[in-house]
C-alpha cells in the first residue's frame, strides 16, 4: 500500500524483537529490509505461466486485479487431490472419504486464522466473492429488510457490490444510497455522515477498489455505521491478495472475498459472517449437506457452516485455496506489503513522467491498482498495441460503470500489480506506453 506522501503504508514493520536489539532505527530501513526480504525473481520460479512468450515478447502479466496467477504449490496440490484423494465429503464412512473431508475442513482453519475470525463455523465456502455478496443480499431481504430501510454503497464499487443490493431493494421496497468519491477517488466520509440515519440497514462497501487500488478508511465507516445499528458488508476481494485482514479488529459484520484473486483456483469463495448473526439468518440454497433433518412436512437446517454450503463443493478448489494460504504466509503480509508499496511508488513515478497520460485517481492510501488513459486515445486501442508487445492490462470499464460515470469516462487502461512482478517490468510497461503513443499518434 501506498499513503499520501509516503513510499510505504503507514503501518510500520518494525517488529518488538528488533526494536530492541537496536537492529532497526528508522521506519524507512525497516521497509527496506522487507522489501529485500521478498525476492521477486526468486518467487517467478514458483509461477510456471510467468515463464513464456506473448506475440513473440516474454511475458508481463499486469492483470492481477482480475485473477492472480498460481503457484505451482497450488497447482500440484489440485492435481494430487485429483490423482490420489479424490471423494466426496462430508457423507462416506471410507477412508477416502474421511481423508477428503479432514484436508477439506482443515482448509476452514487456515481461512480462519487468515482473517482472524473467532470461529472456523464462521467461515462460509462460496463460488467467489459475487456468490458471498448475493447470499447476503439474499438471506438479509427475508429478515432484515423492509419498505423505507435504506442501503448504502460507495460510488467506486464493482458491480458485484451493488447489483444484488439493487434486486434486494426492487423486492422489499427499500433504497439505495451511494457515498461519492472526490476527484482522486477517496470516499467523502461527510457525505457518508449525511446518508447514515436511523433508517440505514445496510452499508457494504469495498476494502480496496478494484479500478482505483483506493484503500477505504473501513474502521471509520464500521464504526459510523454501527452507531446507527446498520450491518456492514466488506468486499475483500481485492484486499486479501495484498494485505493482512483482522475481522475482529475491523469488527465487520461479514467480510467476503475470492480464491482467484489471492493466488488460489477459480469457483472457490469466501463469506464470513459473525456467528449470531449466520445463525439468524435464513439458508440461500436448499439440498444435501445442509439439513439435519428432512421430511416432507418439515426440514430442520444444518448447524454452521453447513446451513449455507448446500451440495457438493469445488473440494478441489478449496484444497488448492489452502495451498495458496500456505504460500501467502510462507512469504509474510508484512513481506508483500513493503515490496508493492515500493513497486507502486516506482511505477506511479515512471508514468506520470509519460507524456499525455493521465492517473485516475490518486487516492490517499492505495495499493497495487493503478488507472490511466493515453492522451484522447481509447483505453481498448492502448490495450491490444500492449498486448503486441506481451504486456497484460485490463481495458474497460472494470465492472465500475458508475464510477466511470462520475468521471465522464467510458473506461480505463488499468495495470494491476502482485509480488511476482519487478521494477524491470514498470519499465517494459512505460516503453510500451511510449510505443503505443508513438503509433497512435
Amino acid at each position: 500500500m501506498r499513503t499520501s506522501g509516503e513510499r510505504c503504508s503507514s503501518k510500520s514493520w518494525i517488529t518488538s524483537t528488533q526494536v530492541k536489539n537496536n537492529k532497526v532505527e528508522t521506519l524507512e530501513e525497516a521497509n527496506t529490509i522487507a522489501v529485500m526480504a521478498l525476492d521477486p525473481n526468486k518467487i517467478r520460479a514458483d509461477f510456471p505461466i510467468l515463464d513464456q512468450e506473448v506475440n513473440g515478447y516474454p511475458l508481463v502479466y499486469l492483470d492481477n486485479g482480475a485473477s492472480s496467477q498460481k503457484p505451482k504449490a497450488v497447482i500440484d496440490t489440485i492435481s494430487k487431490y485429483y490423482e490420489h484423494e479424490h471423494s466426496n465429503i462430508h457423507r462416506g464412512v471410507h477412508t477416502l472419504s474421511g481423508k477428503a473431508t479432514e484436508k477439506y475442513e482443515l482448509v476452514r482453519g487456515k481461512v480462519r486464522k487468515l482473517i482472524n475470525a473467532a470461529h472456523e463455523h464462521e467461515i462460509i465456502f462460496t463460488r467467489g466473492t459475487t456468490e458471498s455478496i448475493n447470499l447476503l443480499a439474499s438471506s438479509l431481504g427475508g429478515s432484515a429488510i423492509s419498505e423505507g430501510d435504506e442501503i448504502i454503497v460507495s460510488e467506486l464499487e464493482h458491480h458485484s457490490n451493488i447489483v444484488p443490493w439493487q434486486l434486494l431493494c426492487e423486492k422489499s421496497g427499500a433504497k439505495l444510497k451511494v457515498i461519492p468519491v472526490d476527484d482522486n477517488g477517496n470516499v467523502e466520509l461527510g457525505a457518508y455522515d449525511e446518508l447514515l440515519n436511523d433508517k440505514t440497514r445496510i452499508v457494504s462497501v469495498a476494502h480496496v477498489s478494484n479500478t482505483l487500488g483506493t484503500v477505504l478508511p473501513l474502521k471509520e465507516i464500521i464504526e459510523k455505521a454501527h452507531d446507527q445499528g446498520a450491518l456492514v458488508v466488506i468486499d475483500g476481494a481485492q484486499a486479501v491478495p495484498h494485505m493482512s485482514v483482522d475481522v475482529q479488529d475491523l469488527n465487520c459484520d461479514f467480510y467476503c472475498f475470492s480464491s482467484h484473486k489471492m493466488f488460489g483456483p477459480t469457483g472457490v469463495g469466501v463469506l464470513y459472517g459473525k456467528e449470531d448473526l449466520l445463525n439468524e439468518l435464513p439458508p440461500y440454497h436448499g439440498g444435501g449437506n445442509m439439513i439435519s433433518r428432512v421430511t416432507f412436512e418439515k426440514t430442520e437446517y444444518n448447524e454452521l457452516p453447513h446451513k449455507f454450503e448446500a451440495g457438493t463443493p469445488n473440494i478441489a478448489g478449496g484444497m488448492g485455496l489452502g495451498a495458496a494460504i500456505d504460500y501467502i504466509e510462507a512469504l509474510g503480509y508484512e513481506n508483500i506489503e513493503a515490496y508493492e508499496s515500493d513497486l507502486l511508488s516506482y511505477a506511479l513515478e515512471k508514468l506520470k513522467g509519460i507524456e499525455g497520460l493521465r492517473l485516475i485517481g490518486e487516492p490517499e492510501e492505495q495499493a497495487c491498482v493503478i488507472s490511466f488513459l493515453l492522451g484522447e486515445h481509447h483505453p481498448s486501442d492502448v490495450g491490444a498495441i500492449l498486448d503486441r508487445q506481451g504486456i497484460a492490462v485490463r481495458t474497460g470499464h472494470h465492472c465500475t460503470q458508475p464510477l466511470m460515470d462520475r468521471y465522464g469516462i467510458a473506461g480505463t487502461v488499468r495495470a494491476s500489480f502482485s509480488f511476482y512482478n519487478t521494477k524491470e517490468e514498470v519499465d517494459i510497461l512505460v516503453a510500451g506506453i511510449e510505443k503505443a503513443r508513438s503509433m497512435l499518434g
